[in-house]
Parts: C-alpha cells; sequence; structure tokens
C-alpha cells in the first residue's frame, strides 16, 4: 500500500494580501491560494508587513514572537492572526512599515530608497523562518514561496542560512516591475560579494530584487502557460529574457484562479439580483441598475461595454479612448471604473460629460461598484499590451459578461474566441484600436442574435476557474523541487517528498 503523502509546511510571503492590503491581482492571489492550498490539507503561513492600516489587527493577535535586531537589521516581532484557510504573520517593524501610503509607498526619492530596506528585511525574516536559523522553532516551513520582486532577495538570503532549509518558488506576477535599487545598498542590505555580479543579483550594475528571484530560487513559477513563453523573449522579457531562458527547466506558467466564494452570480451579495446560467433574469436586473447608477440611458437592448482596470498603456486604455467615436457612433454604452494616468483620467472625463447618455467613469476604487459591472455589463473590455494573468476576464465569463481580450498572457490562455465553435468571448491579436474596434464590431453583430448570445453566456458560465487545480500544481512544483533538494544534500532536505 502506497502511504498519502506528508502535508507540507509552507510559508508564503507577500508584500500585500487581500483585504487587509491590496494594490492589485497580487493582493487576490495572496489571499486565494494560500487558502486553496489549506483545503488541500497543507498548513500555510501566509507572511506579510504590519502596514499603518494593519495596527488594529496586530494588537488584537493571538500570539506575538520578537525578533530581535540582528546584524543590519532591526528589532521586529511577528503577530500571529487566525484567517479563513491559513495563518496570517504580520512583520511588526514600526520604523520601516508604520508609514502613509499602501504598500510600496509614494513615488518620492526617499520612499523609494526605503523600500529597499522595507522588502529587504521581509526577505531576510523569510528566510530565517525558512532555515534552521529560525527564531520560530516550533514551526519551520519546509517551502518558502515569495512573491514578485519584494521577496527577490529573500531566496538570496536563503542560499547563506544554516540546514535544514527550504526550498524556493519564487512567483513572477509581473515582470515589468523589477525592484532595482542602487548598488551601494549592498551593505545596508547584507548582500556580500558573491551576490554582487551579473551572474548574481546585479542588473545594469543595480541590485535587481526581481532577478535575485530568478537567479536563486530553486523554481521560479509565473502566473500563465503563455505568459511564461513570452517573457523569455523581447520585448515581455524587459532585458531580463536571458536569466528566464537559462532557467527555463524550472520555469513553470501556472493559471491563476478566482475566488469562487466571492466572485459568484448566484450568490453575490454585491449586485443587485443573483442568477446563474439557468437562470437569467438577474443578469438583465443589474443591467439596468448599473445604468440608473452611473446615470446612462435606461436601454436594455444597447450593448454595455465594462472596463475595470488601472488606466495605463499596458491595460490598453488608449486603444480605448481611441475607440470611444465608433462606441457612441454606433450606439453602444460603455462603463469605466478605476484610475491612473492623469491624461488618460482628463480624456475619459471629458468624453463622459460629452456623452453621459452613453459613456460613464468612476476614478475610484469601488468595490461594489466592481462587482456590478461584472454582473451588469454585455461585454467586458481589456485590450491589455501584456496581461500575465488577468483575473477580471476570468470574473467576466463566470458572470456570464463575455470578454473582449487581445490574445496574450493568460488572457490567451483563459478566453477562447466566438469564433472557435467553442466560444467563452472575443479575442484579437494585432495592437491597434482597428483590431479592437472590429472585434467589438464582431461582438455587436453577435449580441444581435439572442440565442446566439446566450448559447456564448452559458458556455462561459460554465467554466471552472476556482482555484483548487492550480494548487495542486503548485504543490507538485513544491514537491518536485524537495527531491532535488533532499538528491543533492543526502538528508538536510525538509521531509517534503512523496512517501510510498
Amino acid at each position: 500500500m502506497i502511504a498519502a503523502p506528508l502535508p507540507l509546511k509552507v510559508l508564503f510571503v507577500t508584500p500585500e494580501c487581500a483585504p487587509w492590503a491590496k494594490t492589485g491581482g497580487l493582493g487576490d492571489v495572496s489571499a486565494a491560494l494560500p487558502a486553496a492550498l489549506g483545503a488541500l490539507g497543507h498548513d500555510v503561513r501566509v507572511l506579510m508587513p504590519a502596514y499603518r492600516s494593519l495596527a488594529p489587527l496586530v494588537q488584537a493577535a493571538d500570539e506575538r514572537v520578537p525578533l530581535p535586531a540582528l546584524g543590519v537589521w532591526p528589532a521586529a516581532s511577528l503577530a500571529e492572526v487566525k484567517a479563513d484557510g491559513f495563518t496570517l504573520w504580520l512583520l511588526d517593524c514600526p520604523e520601516l512599515y508604520d508609514r502613509p501610503g499602501g504598500p510600496y509607498g509614494d513615488e518620492s526619492e526617499s520612499a523609494v530608497e526605503l523600500n529597499a530596506k522595507r522588502f529587504g528585511f521581509l526577505s531576510h525574516v523569510a528566510a530565517r523562518l525558512a532555515s534552521a536559523a529560525t527564531p520560530w522553532p516550533q514551526w519551520r516551513a519546509q517551502v518558502l514561496h515569495g512573491n514578485d520582486w519584494p521577496l527577490g532577495l529573500a531566496f538570496a538570503y536563503l542560499r547563506r542560512m544554516p540546514a535544514p532549509r527550504a526550498v524556493g518558488v519564487f512567483t513572477i506576477h509581473n515582470l515589468a516591475f523589477q525592484g532595482n535599487f542602487p548598488a551601494e545598498h549592498a551593505q545596508a542590505l547584507e548582500l556580500p560579494p558573491e551576490f554582487m555580479h551579473v551572474e548574481g543579483l546585479l542588473h545594469w550594475d543595480q541590485i535587481s530584487m526581481m532577478k535575485a528571484g530568478m537567479r536563486y530560487a530553486d523554481a521560479i513559477t509565473t502566473v500563465s502557460p503563455t505568459y511564461a513563453r513570452e517573457i523569455q523573449q523581447e520585448p515581455l522579457g524587459f532585458g531580463l529574457d536571458g536569466m528566464l531562458r537559462y532557467r527555463a527547466a524550472d520555469l513553470h506558467g501556472i493559471l491563476n484562479g478566482i475566488d469562487t466564494q466571492v466572485w459568484n452570480p448566484a450568490t453575490d451579495p454585491l449586485i443587485a439580483a443573483c442568477y446563474s446560467a439557468a437562470s437569467m433574469d438577474g443578469k438583465r436586473v443589474n443591467k439596468a441598475v448599473l445604468q440608473a447608477q452611473t446615470g446612462l440611458a435606461a436601454e436594455p437592448g444597447t450593448l454595455l461595454f465594462g472596463m475595470v482596470s488601472r488606466l495605463t498603456e499596458q491595460k490598453g486604455i488608449d486603444l480605448i479612448l481611441a475607440s470611444l467615436d465608433w462606441i457612441v457612433s454606433h450606439g453602444c454604452q460603455l462603463v469605466v471604473l478605476g484610475g491612473g494616468e492623469a491624461e488618460f483620467e482628463q480624456r475619459l472625463r471629458e468624453a463622459a460629460a460629452a456623452h453621459p447618455s452613453q459613456i460613464a467613469v468612476r476614478l475610484v476604487f469601488d468595490e461594489p461598484l466592481a462587482h456590478l459591472i461584472e454582473a451588469g455589463a454585455d461585454c467586458f473590455l481589456m485590450p491589455s499590451r501584456f496581461e500575465p494573468c488577468g483575473l477580471n476576464q476570468m470574473y467576466s465569463q463566470v458572470y456570464g459578461t463575455l470578454p473582449i481580450v487581445r490574445a496574450t498572457g493568460g488572457l490567451a490562455d483563459s478566453v477562447r474566441d466566438a469564433g472557435s465553435g467553442e466560444g467563452t468571448g472575443f479575442a484579437f491579436e494585432e495592437d491597434s484600436a482597428a483590431a479592437l474596434q472590429h472585434t467589438m464590431a464582431r461582438a455587436q453583430r453577435t449580441f444581435l442574435k439572442p440565442a446566439a448570445w446566450r448559447s456564448l453566456q452559458e458556455r462561459a458560465m460554465t467554466l471552472q476557474y476556482g482555484w483548487a487545480a492550480s494548487a495542486a500544481r503548485y504543490v507538485e512544483v513544491y514537491r518536485a523541487c524537495a527531491e532535488r533538494y533532499a538528491r543533492a544534500y543526502q538528508g538536510n532536505a525538509p521531509d517534503t517528498a512523496a512517501k510510498g
């Protein structure tokens, strides 16, 4: 009889985690993936900084463990809080994290420089907790899973920690943001000469936290299979494609999932009326409420496009701005929720002022409105120039709101074009407003054929985007790393490999 594999002790380290701190998809992933790993039977601790906004949570912590000052690193403590499916560890260090603003501060030079120390310290504590140097010996990680550039240095530090130590898995969520800092920070970050060269973590003579994770982790994952291929070449390699080709055997593309308890039109408390693929009446109610709340004309037969996004060129907002005349002249409607570059915001305000019955813009973060757009719109626009994974196209399909996407990254992996015979949305290849408008025209023609539209909606709403399958793939990566570690270090590895 073959014994079941032993559960893993996973330290999941992130700069943000919903609902406590969130600036984008990473915050959602950092809540949902640990919970999914916990549901598979693994013991997961999520480590993140105790930002100023989390002070009440720190004060109400179930347990606190002191972290004495060590070398260049300040004294701190870990505050333990029980969450849904995992344990949350908050790294409490007021001199680094008790500051105004979001997880990454503002864009001032002083804030950017402070981030080197803030995330260097988070990475160093993570490496200590994942090795024999842990200040909390009652629980030592077998897997250190760090996310995006703020955790890249964790894997360099882990290399210098005493054995036994965890295996390291580094997830790239967006390669465009790399955490590059002047090389003179090396001493303040306790980075020895063995790391400070181009074959280590230096990138154009700067410390690159992203490159450190790519160079020193046992495995690298990213958030969709297509993006894993795209980042091994320019332009989406952003100068690090050579390192990714070097590590290609250890690079895995695993499509993100979504939290189907939060994003489910049959149970969503934030929408006007719940509905399902079997009974779509509620979707019509949501469309009417969305039009009323945003000041659009109450026209149930008008094709309504929705967008919830950062307003940046990466997200293709300039393509949408170039298509506003098309939307207006073809009798469609558009509602946009998000914020971003001032120029784009102003142009959207002007368009909404000129066409208030057809274009609505809300330049604030509004979670209930985001849900209502997913439920009330007919189509969801995501003409991204690159998209590592994307979550809104998955939310949209589950809500029967057919996405219009540029076929890149996770969008290509998760949306099947209506012309394929198995369609769940509309996709285009060319990076141009003309291609977007051609695809919106295809969507409008299909929208005017109710039976064909309903068929696409039903097919989209049956897709399964929960986290269980993706979490299982991560576990496979964890165990493969552990098995390689065991062979290399002959007994110093954590006991994570399958038994049998």
